[in-house]
């Protein structure tokens, strides 16, 4: 375009063409007035916009570009109302390119799917060889490995990069999970550590994870522990409503007090708040108002899926998901209690009198040690993962960099650190020494909430699953025995002995219908 201009007025000027030139001149000093930035950020909604103001807040100059013009305009008046930050918008996706100095890099904050590919393709045609392009969306890891390769023919680096932490993260400081090409990831370093949340006594939140789509399954896994530590929550909430008659306040002041001790984290502290929080449109509180039907994006479901395919136990994930999908059958279950209701079951099965106090200690220590599980099934998955791809992921600093800026920063993620830190092969948190002995402290407590719930007729997925993976995980021996013999018997699927090695086959039928006659 300016090699263009040049020409242009190179030749006005011989031609006498005076004016022209002027204007054309005049229209080169515009263009080359808009300076040359540090990034680029395609993708303008809020997340792309918090993320953009945040990266300018650090000190970086950012060109921004979205296919509606006017989420270009509405960040740029944005960048200016929070403090005239270096943000510069682009309407034109040819001049947002070339707008960002060389090696280019642009982030991309888009749906996932075919609105990333449509990106890259209107994006790498005025990209040059060694500009990289990062996808910052909740995207299939699969996709950022292809990706990557296709882009590698053009020779653009690629980064699938994960980004938690909200609309609040995203302007303030996420949690960060880069992952692809390394030399990628260098060219943004700098950036990426000023960006992402700081926490005191450990860093930035952000590594480089690994190699391919390692950070965007990193990031599909947080999102999975995410889904078990709602369902938790809401488990715990529902006991304490429905059992033990909590109002509002007192469960406000609950959750408040444990946010002060071992449950310290940010799920724990917003729905402290939302209790808190009075109805706008009509009496008492708002949640109460609030639809008992529970939405999601994917990122639950490609995680379960992904447990089938590994092979690895993730019941509390698994648990939280089945109670989405279940609470989308909302009519259904309108009619469900009608139908019951009218056979004498409803909604609490006994009203015995409840000690408050000590089923709000009980609700604690079952909540902490059902978490425990969940984020024990989701390391296993990451670890299990990382060795069918050669990823080499150090679960350790996954811990620390999930500390502050994501949605699951808790406090006890720095125990989890330590125990990786502790033993890098350690098979599960579960026997982690310090874990261990808190489990075994708590595990009284967590059968009176589960025993409690199932003879209220309250349903605790999430409790009892994480219980029963408990129980599963720390047993010696398992009925597993009888149903290898049933699939022998069946299917001549063979079996091994525990007291001779070898595979073996039984006549089962032949031999039962000898031993009836």
């Amino acid at each position: 375009m300016l090699d263009l201009l040049f020409c242009l007025l190179w030749f006005m000027g011989n031609q006498g063409g005076t004016v022209i030139a002027l204007f054309l001149g005049f229209i080169l000093r515009l263009i080359m007035a808009q300076p040359t930035t540090r990034i680029g950020l395609a993708g303008l909604a809020v997340m792309g916009q918090n993320l953009a103001l945040n990266i300018a807040e650090k000190g970086f100059p950012i060109s921004v570009y979205n296919r509606t013009t006017s989420k270009v305009d509405e960040t740029v008046e944005r960048a200016k109302q929070e403090g005239n930050l270096p943000v510069y918008g682009y309407h034109d996706p040819e001049a947002f390119v070339h707008s960002i100095q060389k090696p280019r890099v642009i982030i991309m904050l888009v749906k996932a799917g075919a609105p990333v590919d449509q990106t890259i393709k209107t994006l790498s045609a005025y990209m040059e060889k060694g500009d990289c392009i990062i996808d910052g969306g909740n995207e299939w890891y699969e996709n950022t490995e292809r990706r990557e390769k296709e882009v590698a023919e053009l020779g653009l680096l690629y980064l699938g990069m994960g980004v938690s932490g909200g609309e609040e993260g995203a302007r303030n400081g996420p949690s960060l999970m880069p992952g692809g090409s390394f030399e990628a990831f260098k060219y943004i370093e700098d950036i990426l550590l000023k960006v992402a949340a700081q926490v005191p006594d450990s860093g930035p939140c952000v590594t480089y994870i690994g190699k391919g789509g390692s950070g965007n399954f990193v990031k599909m896994i947080h999102n999975g522990i995410e889904y078990g530590d709602m369902q938790l929550i809401a488990e715990a909430y529902d006991v304490l409503k429905s059992v033990g008659k909590l109002s509002n306040e007192e469960l406000q002041s609950v959750f408040s007090e444990w946010n002060k001790g071992e449950l310290l984290s940010f799920l724990i502290e917003i729905t402290a708040d939302i209790f808190g929080i009075k109805d706008d449109k009509g009496d008492g509180y708002l949640v109460d108002k609030v639809l008992d039907k529970t939405g999601m994006k994917g990122t639950g479901k490609w995680t379960v899926q992904q447990a089938a395919e590994l092979s690895i136990a993730a019941p509390t994930i698994e648990a939280s998901l089945d109670a989405r999908f279940l609470s989308g059958l909302k009519e259904e279950r309108v009619e469900a209690a009608k139908v019951f209701k009218s056979g004498g079951i409803g909604d609490i099965v006994t009203d015995q009198p409840v000690d408050k106090q000590k089923l709000i200690d009980d609700v604690r220590k079952a909540l902490y040690a059902a978490k425990i599980c969940s984020y024990a099934q989701g390391m296993n998955l990451i670890r299990a993962k990382s060795i069918e791809k050669g990823w080499d992921l150090k679960l350790g600093e996954l811990a620390r960099i999930w500390k502050g800026g994501c949605i699951i920063r808790a406090i006890f993620l720095d125990r989890i650190k330590q125990a990786y830190e502790r033993n890098p092969n350690l098979a599960n948190l579960l026997v982690d020494p310090e874990f261990a002995k808190e489990i075994i402290d708590y595990q009284s407590a967590w059968r009176r909430v589960v025993c409690l719930a199932i003879n209220s007729g309250i349903s605790t997925p999430g409790m009892s699953a994480s219980l029963a993976y408990f129980d599963t995980y720390r047993r010696e021996r398992l009925p597993a025995n009888l149903v290898q013999a049933q699939r022998d018997y069946f299917g001549a699927h063979t079996y091994e002995r525990v007291d001779i090695e070898g595979s073996y086959h039984t006549e089962w039928f032949k031999l039962a219908k000898q031993s009836r006659n």
